[in-house]
């Protein structure tokens, strides 16, 4: 078993754990500047995130918020900006849902229809970003954004009563068909609100990510062409099919990203579906070091964060303060991150000075035995 690395470890946590300090310090001299009590509006922010209702919400926007980490953090690895996970969880619920409301059949038989289907059109809307930058050579940061653009377009006009949109009985919503009850997820009964059965896929989907990654020759092809894609290539690996395969897989999870609110909460795809939860998973990858247990934490961060902010509007605070903490948040992780990088690489550096200096010395220890036995030897003689 490979030794673990302790100050290693500890260079991996510093980062994150810095940010978040520092984030907080920020936002507390914000809060002092406008007269309000920083330390309170934290106290305020645990107190409320710590009931067992807000455990509860918590975990069940986690979970949408992890694998939306999951879908980005793939294109981390891959040295990818997959900034297009917005629109391809979205498009990919909407036509899940439509789906979902057109069929009635069994739950365990509709029920991976749904989920399939959300995938496969996450991964092909992903797939188009792929093959524009390995044929074209397009930035894949400039065709998802407008890749994006356009899966709202595409939802605009057939959420629309007459095509896959209709109309509720009260005649003041448009909603894809409701999803029969059949088909609806299970829930752990929690109280006073369950949580959201599909936390089990999102963990599956986290144990697939890290085994394909790290046990895998995929996963090192991956990764090595994430680091360095001549290098990759000069080893025989096909960066191109690289690309267009990271992309689909990555569009694949992000279609993951809806199905925790279609298939455990909403039920349809309306208008309130929510909306950005890819741009936030850009952001909880970066917290979380694209590692899947740093992901994790990182989602769980950012629905405390959510959580806390609508009680300190109650209590005479703005909300707004949190998009503040999240916004330094992620300026800290980035800065952290690099100081934090330079440091190892030092740190390594004199790793690797002290042992050639130790070699040195060694081979210049049996050099001079060496020859005191040869002398030695040709006295005697």
């Amino acid at each position: 078993m490979k030794k673990i690395d302790k100050e290693r470890v500890l260079l991996g946590l510093a980062a994150p754990v810095l940010a978040i300090v520092v984030a907080f310090l920020v936002t507390a001299v914000v809060l002092a500047a406008t007269g309000k009590e920083p330390f309170n509006a934290f106290s305020i922010m645990f107190d409320y995130g710590s009931k067992s209702d807000s455990q509860v919400y918590i975990l069940n926007k986690a979970t949408t918020y992890y694998l939306a980490g999951l879908a980005v953090a793939l294109g981390f690895r891959m040295n990818l900006f997959n900034i297009g996970v917005d629109g391809q969880y979205r498009l990919a619920a909407f036509f899940a849902a439509a789906l979902g409301g057109a069929l009635t059949l069994p739950g365990p038989v509709q029920i991976p229809l749904i989920i399939l289907c959300a995938m496969i059109v996450g991964a092909m809307w992903a797939g188009i970003a792929g093959v524009l930058k390995v044929t074209r050579g397009v930035s894949e940061v400039v065709s998802t954004i407008m890749l994006n653009a356009i899966a709202t377009a595409i939802i605009g006009y057939l959420l629309q009563e007459g095509r896959l949109g209709h109309l509720d009985q009260a005649g003041t919503k448009v909603s894809t068909k409701p999803i029969p009850e059949s088909a609806h997820f299970f829930e752990f009964p929690t109280q006073p609100t369950p949580v959201w059965g599909f936390i089990v896929v999102a963990a599956l989907a986290g144990v697939a990510y890290w085994f394909t990654l790290s046990r895998t020759r995929f996963g090192f092809d991956l990764r090595t062409v994430g680091q360095s894609g001549s290098a990759a290539e000069a080893s025989g690996v096909n960066v191109k099919r690289m690309v267009v395969t990271s992309m689909l897989i990555s569009g694949a999870v992000a279609g993951l990203v809806g199905m925790p609110t279609l298939l455990n909460d909403s039920y349809e795809y309306s208008g309130d579906f929510p909306l950005g939860i890819g741009f936030t998973g850009i952001a909880i990858a970066l917290l979380g070091r694209n590692h899947p247990v740093g992901i994790a934490l990182g989602a769980l961060l950012w629905a405390f964060l959510e959580r806390g902010s609508g009680q300190l509007e109650f209590k005479g605070y703005d909300k707004e303060i949190v998009g503040v903490i999240q916004g330094v948040i992620v300026l800290c992780v980035v800065i952290a991150y690099e100081v934090v990088r330079r440091y190892g690489l030092k740190r390594q550096q004199r790793q690797v000075g002290a042992k050639l200096a130790a070699q040195a010395r060694n081979n210049s220890n049996g050099n001079s035995n060496g020859n005191g036995n040869t002398d030695k030897q040709e006295v005697s003689a």
